[in-house]
């Protein structure tokens, strides 16, 4: 028996800038890229490594340009913590697992340092695998959790939950990440939207080794958790384009969801210190006539581009930043 299974890349169609802050997103998943896993029965249980995992290079620059993409530490370990938080999670629910081995590899064609969670796509893929070897079904809030909880906890990789919930639960996904909910039952209330609600949309991405736009963040969570007020308000005013970013879809007003998103980014812009290669890809796609905000930490862009005569434009004036644009398919 060979298991294949897959889990796509994210991105953030408006909300809060991160989903540590109690607030509320919109997200989707698109098939454009992939992340797949395949699985299949084996003597010893035996991970192969995947081309993040290399070691062998053409040159010193080739190694250096690697260590950009993928880190010093490639897949393997985001497929062993997955495995690992699997079976912790079976053992505190009493969960009884068959003693057959398997060998699990991985591949993904998502793009990488652009905020598309392509890590969290890999984790994802190679979770389902391991479910369906061994017979276990989860929750999709509570797939999202133990996602996370591979990167948070295993491997102290800060992340939050509106990637693992956008990629747990595929398409187009409402998030509100209510602080009494979080810390009631350990999860927010999520809802499905349907696709056939949503414009046409584009994605860009930097293919420049770019860089994400708030590494530093510029201490917002320690301002956050201390009262900051002009931080606070501001998770309060995303949150709140958020619902009405919900009422315009349902309402099939476009125009209305465009001029929410650049408000989104146009307040994140006051709060961040962001790079000026990402900044310029959102002014470049607005003088083109689409919307544009940051579809995720930095590196890509997300907007509405309402016909093929704006996609041409948007896309000649963005090739000559070394930006790649798109339309994505929502799945």
């Amino acid at each position: 028996m060979i298991i294949t299974t897959s889990a796509y890349p994210r991105a953030a169609l408006i909300g809060n800038p991160s989903d540590g802050y109690f607030g509320k997103t919109i997200a989707f998943t698109f098939s454009n890229f992939r992340a797949s896993a395949t699985l299949y029965e084996t003597p010893e249980l035996v991970i192969e490594p995947g081309p993040r995992d290399g070691s062998t290079f053409f040159s010193i620059e080739d190694l250096a340009n690697d260590v950009k993409l993928y880190g010093y530490y490639g897949g393997i370990r985001l497929i062993k913590a997955a495995i690992k938080c699997f079976y912790d999670y079976a053992a505190r629910n009493g969960i009884s697992l068959h003693k057959r081995n398997f060998t699990l590899r991985y591949e993904s064609n998502i793009p990488n340092l652009v905020g598309l969670a392509g890590s969290s796509a890999i984790i994802t893929a190679s979770m389902r695998a391991i479910m369906a070897f061994y017979g276990v079904t989860i929750p999709n809030a509570r797939l999202a959790n133990l996602i996370r909880d591979v990167e948070n906890v295993e491997l102290g990789i800060s992340a939050g939950l509106q990637d693992r919930v956008a990629q747990a639960y595929q398409g187009l996904v409402y998030m509100d990440f209510d602080r009494k909910l979080l810390e009631s039952r350990g999860y927010g209330e999520y809802k499905s939207i349907s696709a056939d609600l949503m414009p046409p949309l584009y994605i860009a991405y930097r293919t420049d080794l770019s860089e994400g736009s708030e590494v530093f963040h510029n201490n917002i969570r320690d301002r956050f958790y201390s009262g900051d007020s002009v931080v606070v308000d501001a998770m309060n005013y995303w949150a709140e384009l958020t619902d009405k970013a919900m009422v315009a879809i349902n309402n099939k007003d476009y125009s209305e969801l465009g001029r929410l998103m650049d408000a989104n980014f146009d307040r994140r812009a006051e709060l961040y210190q962001l790079s000026e290669g990402n900044l310029r890809m959102v002014e470049v796609a607005r003088r083109a006539g689409a919307s544009a905000k940051f579809s995720g930490s930095g590196g890509a862009i997300v907007g509405i581009c309402p016909d093929d005569a704006t996609f041409e434009r948007l896309t000649a004036s963005l090739e000559k930043l070394h930006v790649k644009v798109l339309r994505p398919n929502l799945i």
